[in-house]
């Protein structure tokens, strides 16, 4: 029995995978076609998640990398030394309760209410830190996802938005402004 339902539910992901096959989508111009790959930003997103920055680097845009490992690192060292401190400042805590001397000659002078701050200023610290991480490792996949999506956008030197000069004849003045231009 089970050997069967095994069977359907292996039956059943074969057909499910092979009815998600996409093609890719031609757009012709006037002077060349170009290729779209609709699964191109949820590929990038995918690989930024397995591993930060593979996302970037799925774009090739590899100036990207420094910028998030760098984030990322950043918060984990900021992490790792808030959690350092705060167990440093937990454990004086502790060996006071159980009436043990402090090693240090800066421990000994701090009260047991300033070991408690202390202790709370670096756990507040470490889990800012947290929250940094958990930030920047989204923000990467926002990035990779939202850059492969734009740079499938057609970006033609035949487009162009400038700024512009008019000359106002009622006025005798000089107006400025913008101005959409497309040649043909």
């Amino acid at each position: 029995m089970s050997y069967r339902l095994l069977f359907a539910f292996l039956l059943f992901g074969i057909t499910t995978l092979s009815a998600q096959k996409t093609d890719k989508i031609i757009v012709t111009d006037s002077l060349k076609s170009v290729e779209i790959d609709p699964l191109r930003p949820a590929n990038a997103a995918f690989y930024s998640a397995v591993l930060p920055g593979l996302g970037q680097i799925y774009n090739k845009k590899y100036w990207k990398l420094p910028l998030v490992y760098g984030a990322i690192g950043t918060s984990t060292y900021f992490y790792i030394d808030n959690q350092k401190k705060y167990n440093l400042y937990r454990d004086e805590y502790k060996n006071r309760l159980e009436g043990k001397t402090s090693d240090s000659d800066y421990m000994a002078r701090l009260s047991e209410s300033q070991l408690i701050t202390a202790q709370k200023e670096f756990q507040r610290y470490r889990d800012l830190s947290a929250l940094f991480i958990v930030g920047f490792y989204v923000l990467n996949i926002i990035d990779a996802n939202i850059d492969a999506a734009l740079s499938q956008f057609n970006v033609d030197e035949r487009l162009a938005f400038k700024p512009a000069v008019i000359k106002n004849d009622i006025r005798a003045t000089n107006d400025f402004g913008f101005a959409l231009n497309y040649t043909f």
